[in-house]
């Protein structure tokens, strides 16, 4: 619904998007329940995260895949997020900051694209999660940090555009859930 009340704000995730896919969350709607499914396939019963836990998923992942694959993975996560915490214990070099701040992600993020060592790169940018959890999804330091957000992921498509482009690329932006007001 936040795509639907303030497209402009999508602008520059459109700029560099050729499809949209419109996806529903799992229920609960709750961070590592989701997280669980997105890099899994499968239903929350599957991966066995049901509620607010973070345990290490045992099934097979698109992590998994990757690796089986011959892919060179990069996670680059902050703070206590979910993905930091459920799918390690795989052959991905995990780059992890304490500090919750999307700026070290971000840099670590463009530092990876520029020595192209990798051959996907998943970056957790929860900012805008963090506060509209705390402040309600339309706040305006929410809304704020979305915008950081979409402007993040441009920068990233340029760099990927201007040094990967002997490459395939695909370069996506999802939420892990959607959002609701708080109580």
């Amino acid at each position: 619904w936040l795509y639907k009340k303030y497209p402009h704000f999508f602008d520059d995730v459109k700029k560099y998007s050729d499809i949209e896919i419109p996806l529903a969350s799992v229920m609960p709607s709750v961070t590592p329940v989701c997280f669980g499914t997105m890099y899994t396939g499968a239903q929350p019963e599957v991966h066995g995260i049901q509620g607010y836990v973070k345990p290490v998923i045992k099934i097979d992942t698109l992590f998994d895949a990757l690796i089986r694959a011959g892919k060179k993975v990069a996670l680059v996560t902050y703070g206590s997020c979910s993905l930091s915490k459920i799918y390690l214990e795989r052959e991905i070099d995990y780059f992890h900051f304490e500090k919750d701040d999307i700026i070290e992600v971000n840099a670590k993020a463009m530092e990876l694209i520029l020595s192209d060592k990798h051959d996907v790169i998943i970056i957790y940018n929860g900012n805008y999660d963090h506060v509209m959890h705390r402040l309600a999804p339309e706040s305006k330091e929410s809304l704020a940090e979305l915008r950081v957000n979409c402007h993040v992921y441009a920068i990233l498509n340029e760099l990927i555009k201007n040094n990967w482009s002997s490459h395939n690329t695909l370069v996506g932006f999802a939420m892990d859930h959607g959002c609701h007001e708080i109580d």
